[in-house]
C-alpha cells in the first residue's frame, strides 16, 4: 500500500500559489485566516478544508470534534502556504498545527469507514493502521523540516532571473 497523495506539498512546489489545509473544527482562527490570506493574494489561491461527511459513519453532532481528532492525530495537519513570504525573503510555509498527540487510530477507530476493516479482516485492518501510522509520522517530519528552514527568497524565479537578481 502507498501512502495518500499530498495535494499540498505538490501545490507547494509551483512557489507561486497560496495554499492552506484547514479544519474548522480544529481551529477556527486559523481557518479564517488561511480564507483572508487567499482572498488578498494576488495569484491563485487553494484552500484544502477537512469536511466531515455522514459516509465517514461518524455521528455528525460531534463532526466538529473528530476535525479536532484528526488534526490531533496528525492526520490532517494544519499549515498555511504564502508566496509573499518568499517574496520578502521569509519562508513561506507556516505549520499552524502542533506535533501528533493521540495515535491515528484513536482517531480513524471513531469512523465506521475504518473500523468496519477490523471485523472483517481484523490482521488486514492492524497492517494498514500501522503503515498509516508510519506515514502520518514521516510525513509530519516532513512539515516540521520545511517549516524551520531558514529561506532565501528565490520561489517562482528562473535560474536566469535568480542570477540577473545577484550579479
Amino acid at each position: 500500500a502507498s501512502a495518500k497523495k499530498d495535494l499540498g506539498r505538490m501545490v507547494m512546489t509551483y512557489g507561486n500559489v497560496y495554499i492552506a489545509a484547514v479544519a474548522m473544527g480544529a481551529n477556527d482562527t486559523q481557518t479564517v485566516r488561511a480564507l483572508l490570506e487567499a482572498e488578498a493574494y494576488d495569484g491563485p489561491s487553494l484552500i484544502i478544508a477537512y469536511s466531515h461527511c455522514i459516509a465517514h459513519g461518524i455521528n455528525m453532532p460531534q463532526g466538529l470534534e473528530q476535525q479536532q481528532a484528526a488534526v490531533d492525530s496528525g492526520h490532517w495537519p494544519l499549515f498555511r502556504y504564502n508566496p509573499e513570504l518568499a517574496a520578502a525573503g521569509k519562508n513561506p510555509l507556516t505549520l499552524d498545527s502542533k506535533a501528533p498527540k493521540i495515535p491515528f487510530k484513536e482517531y480513524a477507530y471513531k469512523e465506521t469507514r475504518y473500523s468496519m476493516l477490523t471485523k472483517a479482516k481484523p490482521e488486514i485492518a492492524e497492517g494498514l493502521l500501522q503503515h498509516a501510522q508510519s506515514n502520518i509520522n514521516q510525513q509530519w517530519k516532513l512539515y516540521e523540516q520545511l517549516a524551520a528552514m531558514s529561506y532565501g527568497g528565490d520561489a517562482g524565479k528562473t535560474e536566469t532571473e535568480s542570477a540577473t537578481q545577484s550579479a
